[in-house]
């Protein structure tokens, strides 16, 4: 079966009005292939901004959310808050989330629970540092986040799965197209295993870690690479480029 590609671009922590404004008169502007599913991820705090101004042919993600509807958490974002901004997406699990503020497999997977069960589509990260490859441990480490991941999820067609290894996030280290196509077969494998054949067959699962204009098309030609998941270039000109990968 066809899955319709992915590309989600992740502005982290970056840009303010005047330069995502700019960012996103660039995008709306682009000629950008119909048949690719866009997502941009903004800063919780431009999340209304961001929805107000792109074209709505863009969908917008939330890079992260908390657990629970409401309460007492300072700092946190609900579903809910998403939602209400005309958001329907959020990025959970990402390895910054995991080893700069310490976020458990466990968590990530309450906050994935609690997102699908409020309507939010959810781009669940998953990854190895460089010593669990060196290691040789790569499968074992992701096969152990999926599973928390899969654990939490009843309806998996609101689910992308985001293969980033740590390694290459930021570094200008990428999986080569052969790595990353082998990790992401084999991701296939164990949802076909542990879940269904029928998800394994219909989840997109997307390549993140320094995704490029010139590293983007032979990446995107592998058989299981369903789209990207897109950190600095996707504050640049060039992500129309990435978005286009497949065209």
């Amino acid at each position: 079966m066809t899955r319709k590609f992915f590309v989600g671009g992740n502005w982290k922590m970056n840009g303010d009005k005047k330069s995502l404004g700019e960012l996103i008169q660039t995008l709306n502007a682009g000629k950008v292939d119909p048949n690719v599913e866009v997502v941009c991820g903004a800063p919780s705090i431009y999340l209304d901004f961001a929805r107000s101004k792109l074209d709505a042919k863009f969908g917008v993600a939330a890079q992260n959310c908390y657990k629970v509807p409401k309460g007492a958490f300072t700092g946190e974002i609900s579903p809910a808050m998403i939602k209400d901004c005309g958001v329907n997406w959020v990025i959970l699990g990402h390895s910054e989330r995991r080893h700069v503020f310490g976020e458990s497999d466990e968590l990530i997977g309450q906050k994935t629970a609690h997102a699908l069960e409020n309507g939010l589509g959810v781009i669940a990260c998953i990854g190895e540092k460089l010593d669990e490859r060196e290691g040789g441990i790569t499968e074992k480490v992701v096969f152990a986040q999926t599973k928390v991941i899969a654990d939490n999820v009843k309806d998996w067609s609101k689910v992308v799965l985001a293969y980033e290894p740590v390694w290459a996030i930021g570094t200008g280290k990428t999986a080569s197209p052969q790595q990353a196509q082998e990790v992401h077969e084999k991701l296939r494998e164990w949802l076909k295993t542990n879940v269904s054949e029928a998800v394994a067959n219909s989840v997109r699962i997307i390549y993140g870690g320094s995704v490029t204009g010139g590293t983007c098309k032979e990446l995107a030609s592998q058989k299981d690479v369903d789209g990207f998941l897109v950190g600095g270039a996707s504050l640049k000109p060039e992500f129309i480029d990435i978005i286009n990968a497949k065209a």
